[in-house]
């Protein structure tokens, strides 16, 4: 049996939601419901279901951030109130991007998407497909706000002082409690804003995301090593310590 979570912060579009899915899709199994994004990653964990359906925007971590954390295989839904743009260009992708509100026929499509991919041998695990489709939404997202360009300067905190860092002289960005950390050749900073807003901002040209606290920019990647359990490793010129990539994000490395 296909078993899914739901995570909303809102109890109303959740239990919507769960009650469309339990009409629509009798056998599928909801294990869990989630009010916010802690939560959700915390039952993903724990029990591990086939698919999960993500709120965009809840509190703790957004549906991006509990997507990217995910190691298993469980498959990402999206269902946000985003615009129209990005749910045209996603009615081509393989796992889905729900609008709000809901129409019947619209999650009927979906369900039956969801079950032709189940169906079918994975071609890559479930990880990679969540990965490569969140660096697609934050592109398609950044593209459908008009006159939206990348960030070019951060303003970040060092030494007492508020420094005016140039993204492109940036090695990484890396999540550290409620701050992230902004690391050059020569110096350390802080700024004030979650890494998943951050990357929202960057182009996805030159900065990937490498694990779900790591942005790398790919101007100062040196090398990539793997270990003998095959995990992959970063090298950025400029910085001694190699940076690891998350499972969820090696397949972005296959074509270097």
């Amino acid at each position: 049996m296909t078993s899914a979570i739901i995570a909303d912060d809102e109890p109303h579009l959740a239990r919507h939601l769960e009650g469309r899915l339990r009409q629509s899709w009798p056998e599928l199994d909801i294990v869990h419901v989630a009010d916010n994004g802690v939560d959700a990653a915390s039952a993903i964990a724990r029990l591990e279901p086939d698919l999960a359906f993500l709120d965009i925007q809840m509190p703790g971590l957004s549906g991006l951030e509990v997507a990217q954390g995910i190691e298993g295989n469980t498959r990402v839904i999206f269902v946000t109130a985003h615009d129209e743009f990005a749910l045209q260009a996603f009615e081509h992708a393989a796992l889905d991007y729900l609008l709000k509100p809901l129409r019947t026929e619209r999650l009927q499509r979906t369900i039956e998407r969801i079950r032709q991919a189940l169906a079918a041998p994975p071609a890559v695990d479930g990880a990679a497909i969540n990965a490569g489709l969140t660096q697609a939404l934050r592109q398609l997202m950044r593209q459908s706000t008009p006159g939206a360009r990348p960030l070019r300067y951060v303003r970040a905190a060092g030494g007492g002082a508020v420094h005016h860092v140039a993204v492109e002289e940036v090695l990484f960005f890396q999540a550290d409690d409620k701050y992230t950390v902004v690391r050059t050749a020569t110096a350390e900073y802080l700024i004030r804003l979650p890494i998943a807003d951050l990357a929202a901002q960057l182009d996805p040209d030159h900065f990937w995301q490498v694990h779900r606290a790591t942005i790398v920019n790919l101007a100062h990647l040196a090398s990539t090593r793997r270990d003998e359990a095959s995990r992959l490793f970063l090298r950025l010129r400029g910085y001694p310590v190699e940076l690891p990539v998350s499972r969820a994000y090696v397949s972005l490395f296959q074509a270097m």
